[in-house]
């Protein structure tokens, strides 16, 4: 039996969930920006006390590793190797593109959202890094990988070779600044859709039965991008 924490933290959306066995057992999210800081901590003793867990009763802590917010991922990231390396708890990492393909296919699978033909489509999670980039991969309806993840500007061209003889289905924050600018009949687009720990659940569980732990010590997310520090326009002149 693995109880494991999941957290989720790389992008708007601070996410927590306990699951046993693969099957999630209680969760706390909020999609208020700028909050992980204060609320990752708070959902993790919700939840705890909610469950009538202790930090000490879990086998794992799983992280969304990245792509994702340099910000977002630091917390998540700093916060479940802290909880790891205090109380020799393995901790697991989870690819945040992965985990959002996880989750639309436990939706298309459950029809909470459904399309014709999805089985044969590409699905692309993408999350929005900022101008017309994203960060982006291409799985199948098994959640495999089929392109790994890249950090790419989209223009009106971008995946006609495989529109023009495949559906697409896209979603995530990233896909809804493309929307206007991918204009094909084989491109869909899923409104609403963010990275939450309840898709990292049975990602999780099958890290942890293979083994697939991370150094509590020497782990860092996977940024992708190099951090650029900006000053806010209007604090210029002050």
């Amino acid at each position: 039996m693995a109880l494991i924490l999941n957290i989720e933290t790389s992008t708007t959306v601070c996410s927590v969930s306990v699951s046993l066995n693969g099957i999630i057992q209680g969760i706390r999210e909020s999609s208020e920006e700028k909050t992980h800081a204060k609320l990752l901590t708070i959902f993790i003793d919700q939840l705890l006390k909610e469950l009538n867990y202790k930090i000490d009763d879990f086998d794992a802590i799983a992280v969304s590793k990245g792509p994702g917010s340099y910000t977002g991922l630091r917390i998540g990231v700093s916060t479940a190797k802290g909880l790891c390396y205090a109380k020799d708890i393995p901790l697991i990492a989870i690819n945040t593109l992965q985990a959002m393909a996880n989750g639309m296919i436990l939706r298309l699978k459950s029809k909470v959202i459904s399309f014709d033909d999805f089985k044969n489509s590409v699905l692309v999670p993408m999350i929005d890094a900022r101008r017309m980039e994203v960060y982006s991969a291409f799985f199948n309806f098994k959640g495999e990988f089929t392109r790994d993840v890249k950090a790419e500007i989209i223009d009106e061209n971008s995946y006609m070779d495989i529109l023009s003889i495949q559906k697409m289905i896209f979603f995530g924050d990233g896909s809804e600044k493309i929307r206007e600018i991918i204009k094909h009949e084989n491109a869909i687009f899923v409104s609403n859709f963010h990275p939450s720990s309840d898709s990292m659940v049975s990602l999780s569980e099958l890290a942890f039965q293979n083994n697939e732990f991370e150094n509590a010590a020497y782990f860092e997310p996977f940024y992708l991008k190099d951090f650029v520090a900006t000053i806010p326009r209007k604090n210029i002149f002050k």
